[in-house]
C-alpha cells in the first residue's frame, strides 16, 4: 500500500513539473567592453515542426561598443488531444492586435549592436575572429522564415526588430492565422546575407511544400542596408506590429 502511495506521489510530482514549465520567457541585456564574445539564444514555442522558432548567434573579438538585446516569447497554445493541431487555452488575452480575443504563440525580438573587430589577448589565450551575427526566425503556422546574417565583419552597426505570432486551429477561417514581420537597418564592413521565404504549410500531392515567395540578397564590402519584411497568413492581421518608418 505504501509503495502504491509513493508511486502516486511521484506521478503527481511529474505532472505538476510539466504543467509548471516556463511558457513565458523574457530576457533583456546590455553589454559593453573589449574582448571576445560568444552568444547563443534559442527559443521554440512548440516542439518539432510547429509553432515559432528563433535562433540568434553572435561571436567575435574586439570592441563591443553597444550590444542591447530584448527578447520576449510565450506559449499560449497547446497540442490537441488528437495530436493533429493546436488549440487555444480557454482564457483570453489582450495584446492590442486585431485578433486580440484569441490566444497565440509569439516571439518579439529587438537587437541593437555596434561591434568593431580587433584581435585581443588574455591569460586564457589569443582571440582573433571577425564578427559573426546570425538571426533566423521561423513561423511554421504560415510557412514563413526570415534570415539576417553578417560574417567576416570588421565593423557592424545594426538595429533589428522582429515579431512573429501564430494562432490556434480553432480560429474562424476568415481570421488571421499568423504573422512574421521584420524591420532591419544596418551598416556593415564585411559580408551580409538577408532573405525570407514563404511556403505552403500543407504538402501537395507529391509530398512537397509549394513555394509562394522568396527573396535572397548577398552583399560583400561596405554597405548600408534598410529592409522591411511583412509576411502575413492573410490580409486580416490588423496593423503592422514593428516600426516600419525608422529614423534616417
Amino acid at each position: 500500500m505504501k509503495r502504491k502511495a509513493m508511486i502516486l506521489v511521484v506521478t503527481a510530482m511529474a505532472v505538476i513539473g510539466v504543467a509548471s514549465a516556463a511558457n513565458y520567457m523574457y530576457e533583456k541585456s546590455s553589454i559593453k567592453g573589449v574582448g571576445y564574445r560568444n552568444l547563443e539564444i534559442i527559443i521554440s514555442t512548440q516542439s518539432g515542426q510547429n509553432g515559432a522558432k528563433l535562433v540568434e548567434k553572435q561571436s567575435g573579438s574586439g570592441n563591443v561598443i553597444t550590444s542591447k538585446i530584448e527578447v520576449e516569447a510565450e506559449r499560449q497554445l497547446h497540442p490537441t488531444t488528437a495530436g493533429n493541431g493546436l488549440e487555444g487555452y480557454e482564457c483570453f488575452y489582450w495584446n492590442g492586435n486585431y485578433n486580440s480575443d484569441y490566444p497565440m504563440d509569439y516571439i518579439n525580438f529587438t537587437s541593437e549592436q555596434e561591434l568593431e573587430y580587433m584581435p585581443v589577448s588574455y591569460q586564457t589565450g589569443e582571440y582573433n575572429q571577425k564578427w559573426i551575427d546570425k538571426l533566423c526566425v521561423q513561423n511554421y503556422k504560415i510557412g514563413s522564415v526570415m534570415t539576417e546574417m553578417y560574417s567576416h565583419a570588421e565593423h557592424l552597426q545594426k538595429n533589428s526588430e522582429v515579431k512573429t505570432r501564430l494562432y490556434g486551429d480553432n480560429m474562424p477561417s476568415a481570421c488571421c492565422t499568423g504573422v512574421l514581420e521584420a524591420n532591419l537597418n544596418s551598416n556593415i564592413i564585411g559580408v551580409a546575407h538577408i532573405g525570407w521565404m514563404s511556403r505552403d504549410p500543407a504538402v501537395n500531392i507529391k509530398g512537397r511544400h509549394d513555394e509562394y515567395g522568396r527573396s535572397v540578397e548577398d552583399l560583400t564590402g561596405v554597405f548600408s542596408i534598410e529592409k522591411f519584411i511583412q509576411l502575413w497568413g492573410n490580409s486580416t492581421c490588423g496593423q503592422v506590429s514593428v516600426d516600419w518608418l525608422p529614423c534616417a
